[in-house]
C-alpha cells in the first residue's frame, strides 16, 4: 500500500504564486511517476504535469511556461510550483502515484487552490 500527503494549497491572488507538496510512504520501489490532477467545479478531472522516476516530465498546455513539477527520490516527495496563477487554476488539486512494477495508481486526499481577487 501506498500513502500520499498533500500540502501547500490554500487562497491566492492574481498572478501570484503557491507551491504544492506530496509526500509518498509504503511499499513503492524505485520505479514509479508522481504528479497532480485537477478538478474544478463541475468539470471532469483534467491532469496538469506529471514526472518519472528518471525526471522526464510532462504538462497540460494550459500550465505549460506557469507551472513546474519536481521531485525529491530521496524523500519521495513531488512538488509543483505554480506562478502566474489566473482564476481558471481554481481547482482541488490530487497528487497522484503510479507504480511501474505493479501499474497502479494511488491518490492523495486533494487540497484547494483558490485564485481569486
Amino acid at each position: 500500500q501506498v500513502q500520499l500527503v498533500e500540502s501547500g494549497g490554500g487562497l491566492v491572488q492574481p498572478g501570484g504564486s503557491l507551491r504544492l507538496s506530496c509526500a509518498a510512504s509504503g511499499t513503492i520501489s524505485n520505479r514509479y511517476t508522481m504528479g497532480w490532477y485537477r478538478q474544478a467545479p463541475g468539470k471532469q478531472r483534467e491532469s496538469v504535469a506529471g514526472i518519472t522516476s528518471g525526471g522526464m516530465t510532462n504538462y497540460a498546455d494550459s500550465v505549460k511556461g506557469r507551472f513546474t513539477i519536481s521531485r525529491d527520490n530521496a524523500k519521495n516527495t513531488v512538488y509543483l510550483q505554480m506562478n502566474s496563477l489566473k482564476p481558471e487554476d481554481t481547482a482541488v488539486y490530487y497528487c497522484y502515484l503510479q507504480r511501474a512494477i505493479w501499474n497502479d495508481y494511488y491518490w492523495g486526499q486533494g487540497t484547494q487552490v483558490t485564485v481569486s481577487s
